[in-house]
């Protein structure tokens, strides 16, 4: 399936009879003003999505900081954001899709093909000098969809630590989150023992664009993806995580989600962590 759109079928998109429904997740790790964000200046006609609260479950200490809601709470989410039965829905932020992935990933994971992010975000928007629009807009009209809660599996804690056994499991957090050098926000600092370092950012060109899919291929082939039986992808909170799911499959490869993270793992203290630049 196509995982990207770019700003110029966007704007074809926006101009035909039949336009997808546009979402705007603006989100960052500790800044909590993402509708301010929003109102300050949006694609015309995007609808805002909280992630917090619209994207995620209430926190807790055996899910992690971003548990995944109910699919009930979703589809009533996503009525509200207007989207409809066969109705494409293209998704962006200000932060090179890496927030916005996680409502492409909750979409695609309860159904829905025609989902994608708009490639370069935000950014590849305002570099085409196409206008902005400020203000909370009124409500859209309700959608229709039904989603369902199947369509993508997931990894729990015990699965995410036997992975590395068999098959690859990837670390989506900044390098020295990863070693264990920093830790801002989690119990704990290190990773996953057996689990690769894979940043999150080295799946973006300098321009906020996706990398060409033959030089994300060639880069989780060096991670070892062409050999894993099966793959998976973890980082703080299950955010990030989703665009390097997203990177993957543009490169070719299927991985699975481990939703509960580095949050969920280094909560419980029988869990390890290992620390340093090596699995």
């Amino acid at each position: 399936m196509t995982v990207t759109t770019t700003v110029a079928e966007l704007r074809r998109q926006l101009a035909s009879a039949t336009p997808p429904t546009l979402l705007d997740v603006r989100w960052a790790l500790g800044d909590p003003h993402g509708r301010e964000h929003y109102a300050e200046g949006h694609i015309p006609g995007a609808v805002y999505v909280d992630l917090d609260t619209e994207l995620a479950s209430a926190p807790s200490p055996d899910r992690g900081r971003h548990p995944l809601p109910a699919i009930g709470d979703l589809q009533q989410a996503a009525r509200a954001w207007g989207v409809r039965e066969g109705q494409p829905v293209v998704i962006y932020d200000d932060l090179g899709n890496t927030a916005a992935a996680r409502a492409w990933w909750l979409l695609r994971s309860a159904g829905l093909d025609r989902v994608t992010l708009l490639d370069g975000a935000l950014g590849a928007w305002r570099a085409a000098g196409l206008p902005l629009e400020s203000g909370l807009p009124t409500d859209p009209s309700p959608g229709d969809v039904v989603l369902r809660a199947d369509a993508l599996s997931v990894l729990d804690a015990e699965e995410a630590a036997g992975l590395p056994l068999f098959g690859l499991l990837l670390d989506a957090r900044a390098g020295e989150r990863y070693s264990g050098e920093v830790e801002p926000v989690d119990p704990r600092a290190g990773h996953i023992p057996g689990a690769v370092s894979a940043p999150t950012g080295e799946n973006l060109a300098a321009d906020g664009t996706f990398r060409p899919a033959e030089e994300l291929r060639k880069r989780f082939e060096e991670l070892g993806a062409g050999t894993a039986d099966r793959i998976g992808v973890y980082c703080g909170s299950g955010v990030t995580a989703a665009h390097q799911i997203a990177a993957l499959e543009i490169a070719g490869f299927e991985a699975t989600l481990f939703p509960g993270s580095w949050s969920a793992w280094s909560a419980d203290p029988d869990r390890p962590a290992t620390k340093g630049n090596r699995p």
